[in-house]
């Protein structure tokens, strides 16, 4: 008889269910061979699934790994808040400060916030930033389809990584977000000589007033589809706006609004402040059960 293992679907970065970014969470998953595991993610054929290896920790944390359906990366950022809520809901059921991840870019820490019984929020906080080469704003407006004057000039474009690389492009406004329209031929040239293989644009205007900021992310698949919601993209954007100010101070906690143009409205929340050692980074946001199954 094959066994029998246990699946979730979770909608992270969400205010409410079919909202956010999707992810499968697989449990049990440590026979699971490499291939299998990608072949499992590939017919999800969402963003990223992950897989929980063991339902123990072990030094300290749950082994876990992520695939796209193309292919296994070090770290994502809705990934490791929506299988840290599956590890705390279905696996530990009982009230956790923190539980940490075992990934291929390290050991990740996720704190969790309640409401009475419930968890409200998750917070994962990143690797220290890592600030790559700039690019010539001409360049970029024409791969986005837009004008020069669209782009923020009081800021550069820039390669960032908290654990996975984005360009982060700094747009004039919320007219300039929605009017992006990536070339795909110009965007995969360019790539081809960057260590970030996605890109991460956002303006100070958003559809919605109490939020701070809104973005888009697109990323490096057949067609440059766009992201929904991204936790490591916008913990880069975090770095970025303590690095270079951009609210005129050291420290930052906003609101970022993400994935409207494409029907699945998002919000996430940036923390950033600038430190002796460093730039300290988390991110957050809300996860929400949709569904769960079994696999064989």
């Amino acid at each position: 008889m094959k066994k029998r293992r246990r699946f979730y679907i979770v909608d992270v970065f969400a205010e409410e269910k079919y909202a956010g970014n999707q992810l499968a969470v697989f449990r049990d998953s440590e026979d699971l061979s490499e291939r299998e595991m990608q072949k499992f993610a590939r017919e999800m054929n969402f963003s990223e699934s992950s897989f929980i290896l063991c339902e123990e920790e072990r030094d300290g944390g749950y082994d876990v790994r992520i695939f796209t359906p193309e292919t296994e990366i070090p770290f994502a950022g809705h990934p490791t808040l929506g299988t840290a809520f599956i590890i705390q809901q279905e696996i530990k059921k009982k009230k956790n400060e923190t539980i940490y991840l075992n990934l291929r870019v390290g050991k990740i820490p996720v704190t969790l916030s309640y409401r009475k019984e419930e968890v409200e929020f998750l917070w994962m906080k990143q690797k220290q930033p890592v600030f790559g080469r700039c690019f010539e704003p001409g360049k970029i407006a024409h791969i986005l389809s837009l004008e020069l004057e669209d782009i923020d000039d009081r800021f550069p474009i820039q390669e960032v990584s908290t654990g996975l690389p984005f360009i982060i492009v700094p747009l004039r406004s919320l007219r300039s977000v929605k009017r992006v329209k990536i070339l795909r031929k110009e965007f995969m040239e360019l790539i081809k000589n960057t260590e970030a293989k996605d890109m991460l644009v956002f303006s100070p205007e958003t559809y919605h007033k109490e939020n701070d900021l809104n973005v888009r992310v697109f990323v490096e698949y057949e067609g440059v589809p766009e992201d929904p919601a991204t936790g490591s993209a916008n913990g880069c954007l975090a770095a970025y706006l303590v690095r270079y100010r951009y609210f005129r101070k050291p420290k930052v906690e906003v609101r970022v609004e993400q994935g409207y143009e494409i029907g699945r409205p998002s919000l996430l929340f940036l923390k950033a402040e600038e430190k002796d050692e460093g730039i300290d980074v988390s991110v957050g946001g809300r996860v929400i059960l949709v569904a769960r199954g079994e696999f064989v």
